[in-house]
């Protein structure tokens, strides 16, 4: 029986060019090995991505809605971050495309010196807890600040949308216009 390679050698040592790949000393982890892959900018962050409002949050690549609605729950302004944005960072530029209001309902991501010192300027009085290590504390009507479920009823029904809910668009401005739409559709067209 003729064969054409030896069951004493291995199968390897018989295919021809068959060579060991080396790898550099104390390349250990094969997820480590440095091979192909997209250059990174920034450490960590997708190209792009900052300027279409993605960022990682605990539950994966997401996209926060601020938003700033009237009293009866109607959405005025919106303003789209990625998910690893604090809700405090937009803000002030949120709160500058819009008139002043008499009063501010915000929760504790909101309680911050600079905040409350721009909302003074404009007249606004901030109902707005404060944060557990504050060393300040300032007084906030609680009674009004129950009114804060109107908010959280409007994202509710923004969210009933499923374009809305998982965000199928890549580009900010697709998603945002989705947004406006259903914002439309739902508050303002009777």
């Amino acid at each position: 029986m003729s064969s054409a390679f030896s069951l004493n050698r291995p199968v390897a040592a018989d295919i021809r060019g068959a060579r060991r790949v080396r790898r550099p000393a104390g390349a250990h982890d094969d997820r480590q090995f440095g091979g192909q892959g997209a250059p990174l900018g920034e450490r960590g962050k997708k190209r792009g991505a900052q300027s279409q409002a993605i960022g990682r949050s605990r539950g994966g690549h997401t996209t926060k809605i601020h938003a700033l609605v009237d009293k009866e729950g109607r959405p005025h302004a919106f303003l789209l971050t990625g998910g690893h944005v604090a809700d405090i960072k937009g803000a002030a530029s949120l709160l500058a495309s819009t008139a002043p209001s008499e009063q501010l309902i915000g929760d504790k991501g909101y309680d911050a010196d600079h905040l409350r010192l721009f909302l003074q300027i404009r007249g606004t009085t901030p109902v707005i807890p404060n944060k557990t290590n504050r060393k300040r504390l300032f007084p906030f009507d609680a009674e009004l600040y129950s009114l804060r479920n109107v908010i959280e009823r409007t994202f509710c029904r923004l969210k009933d949308f499923r374009a809305i809910a998982t965000r199928y668009d890549k580009t900010a401005r697709n998603f945002l216009a989705g947004l406006c739409l259903v914002t439309a559709l739902c508050y303002w067209i009777n």
